[in-house]
């Protein structure tokens, strides 16, 4: 039943993956009985007892959602105690089937069985409403985590006492009870999608400010081209005049220099600024327009060379396009952060789209030595432990989209992250 819950607030796309990896946690209902008989033996807490046992789960279960998931603990423990409002509040609703008949193994196996189907499908019925979804866009508000999962645990520990008083519930008020328990869970779920909602509405809000300005940015840039045009317009013509000249005088190293000044002016004060324009033309995705932006003139400000290639219009993402957001950045912040340590400091981002494919590829120098064997730990870099964003947020992020593929290459000096999207889910 925890489980179905799990896979169902986690919005879980490759669940055979995670059941593969379930054994483990069948240890957490061992470990919680052998807890209790311990706390039985030692002194007599009486309904304390249950509640340390019921957070010694929680945190058994959520270490082993950091291990399947790869999340942290605050993520983890949000995730396990939403499964668990669900599940404590289905076992409390199942209760009915206990009450109904009288007690017998073959009955108590069946009423078992249809907790089991009922939350199989409480559980199926979330996944369709997207509710996973919203819980794991909560989940993203990484400065409000910790009141998040204080919250949830807070929501938890309110369902157990719910679970607990049910055995002081006359006969007579356990209709009035289940109800009860059916209404705290909707607007447990109702107000875990309301926050999520607000988390997306301001982050959306934030975004459209960040285009906004952008845009001010690209807009900027076009008034530069056209100044520089006007400039070069009037060199343009002192430099065909002394064309002119040398071919009265016939001095053809002299042409020859002259052109060659001409093409290397012309692509130092517009042929870069006027293909860089162009690349960001191509890209009709607002949101990875104003994050390229933003890192293109970051570099510049660190003097790191920025080469950006888009050679067919980007119109959209097969994933959501936050989480492309959010590893575009990683990937770019990487590159700049150990191209720096070279003499000629440089960043490449390609991007291909083709056939429903969308391929990136962003390169860099690097400095310092690459351990194989560390390169998608927390916090990994070519600077040392604890510098870089690394790579293992980038690879929490895309885990759950089975239609993505990344690679990791270095040679000669050079470091290559490449991230290929297929067609949509």
């Amino acid at each position: 039943m925890f489980v179905s819950y799990l896979l169902a607030v986690t919005d879980e796309q490759a669940i055979w993956n995670r059941l593969k990896k379930l054994p483990p946690l069948l240890l957490s209902p061992l470990i919680a009985i052998l807890l209790s008989l311990w706390l039985s033996t030692v002194t007599k807490l009486g309904i304390l007892q249950y509640f340390i046992t019921t957070i010694a789960i929680l945190a058994m279960c959520s270490l082993w959602v950091m291990r399947t998931w790869r999340w942290d603990f605050r993520r983890a423990f949000c995730a396990v105690c939403m499964a668990g409002i669900l599940q404590v509040a289905t076992t409390a609703i199942s209760q009915i089937f206990f009450l109904m008949f009288p007690s017998g193994l073959q009955l108590d196996m069946a009423a078992m069985a249809a907790a089991l189907f009922l939350s199989i499908a409480a559980a199926a019925l979330l996944k369709r409403f997207h509710f996973g979804a919203w819980f794991r866009l909560l989940l993203e508000d990484q400065s409000n985590l910790h009141r998040t999962a204080a919250l949830i645990f807070a929501l938890e520990m309110s369902m157990e006492i719910f679970l607990v008083l049910q055995n002081g519930v006359q006969r007579q008020y356990l209709a009035a009870y289940y109800s009860l328990v059916v209404v705290l869970v909707l607007l447990i779920v109702g107000l875990v999608v309301y926050l999520a909602h607000r988390f997306d509405d301001s982050r959306t809000l934030q975004a459209q400010r960040d285009i906004i300005a952008q845009q001010q940015l690209y807009e900027q840039s076009l008034e530069d081209i056209r100044k520089e045009i006007r400039s070069f317009r009037h060199d343009y013509k002192n430099l065909l005049a002394g064309l002119a000249l040398h071919m009265k005088e016939g001095t053809q190293d002299a042409l020859c220099s002259t052109l060659e000044e001409l093409d290397a002016d012309f692509d130092r004060h517009l042929g870069e600024k006027i293909q860089l324009s162009n690349q960001i033309g191509n890209l009709c995705v607002p949101q990875v327009r104003s994050l390229l932006l933003a890192k293109i003139a970051d570099m510049r400000k660190k003097g790191v060379e920025c080469r950006l290639e888009v050679l067919y219009p980007v119109e959209t993402v097969n994933i959501n396009v936050w989480d492309f957001v959010r590893c575009l950045g990683i990937l770019t912040d990487n590159a700049a952060e150990a191209a720096l340590d070279t003499p000629q400091p440089w960043v490449e981002i390609v991007l291909l789209a083709l056939d429903g494919r969308l391929s990136v590829r962003i390169s860099n120098p690097y400095a310092n030595d690459i351990d194989p064997k560390k390169i998608w730990e927390n916090g990994w870099s070519t600077k040392g432990p604890g510098r870089g964003l690394g790579l293992a947020g980038y690879q929490r992020i895309l885990e759950g989209y089975p239609n993505v593929c990344v690679s990791t290459s270095w040679e000669n000096s050079v470091f290559v992250q490449e991230l290929t999207l297929e067609g949509r889910l």
